[in-house]
């Protein structure tokens, strides 16, 4: 009998370790893809800024880091001379928590943000990265402006198939041209 419960004993430790991989969370975040018609009607408002500086505050149990972003153009929504960003995870108060998905900025990195302003007045980006376009650093006076493919796992609204995403690429006179033209629509 004892012998048969060695056995046991061996079996489980060889095989919980195993268990625990399977049942350990995996990093990743499921996103619905959304176009940029869908950014565009679903923003708040859509600017052209820097990020020039950052903190990261408890807000409940989760950490939120807080970018805050010098705007140079407003596209949609008021003019706003900086927006705090708040973008799930960050370290505080010597803890780390992490989100994916979830973007993460430099000072000096300059994007067009897709922006979105709850109730509470916590901005945060749409879709998570979907909601950034980087801008070509090449000083062309219409830059291209680029969104590349999020590695999320993404459903289709409606059906909730998986699909791929897909990179942006525009210049920033077509992105314009989008946001007014879907913001006059959204006026009639």
């Amino acid at each position: 009998m004892a012998s048969a419960f060695s056995t046991t004993v061996k079996r489980l430790i060889i095989l919980a370790p195993i268990l625990a991989l399977f049942l350990a969370p995996l990093p990743a975040a499921t996103l619905e893809r959304l176009s940029l018609d869908d950014m565009i009607a679903q923003s708040t408002a859509v600017v052209r800024g820097k990020v020039i500086g950052s903190y990261a505050a408890f807000s409940g149990p989760v950490i939120y880091t807080h970018y805050q972003i010098q705007v140079s153009e407003t596209l949609k929504g008021s003019a706003r001379s900086t927006v705090d960003l708040m973008v799930p995870g960050g370290i505080a108060n010597h803890l780390r928590q992490s989100f994916a998905g979830a973007p993460q900025f430099s000072p000096g990195d300059e994007f067009v943000f897709f922006l979105w302003s709850g109730k509470s007045g916590n901005t945060q980006v749409i879709g998570l990265t979907q909601g950034l376009f980087s801008l070509s650093a090449d000083g062309a006076s219409d830059p291209l402006v680029t969104r590349p493919a999020s590695r999320e796992v993404m459903l289709q609204r409606g059906t909730g198939q998986q699909v791929k995403d897909e990179t942006l690429v525009m210049h920033l006179s077509e992105l314009r041209a989008r946001v007014a033209a879907a913001s006059r629509g959204a006026l009639k």
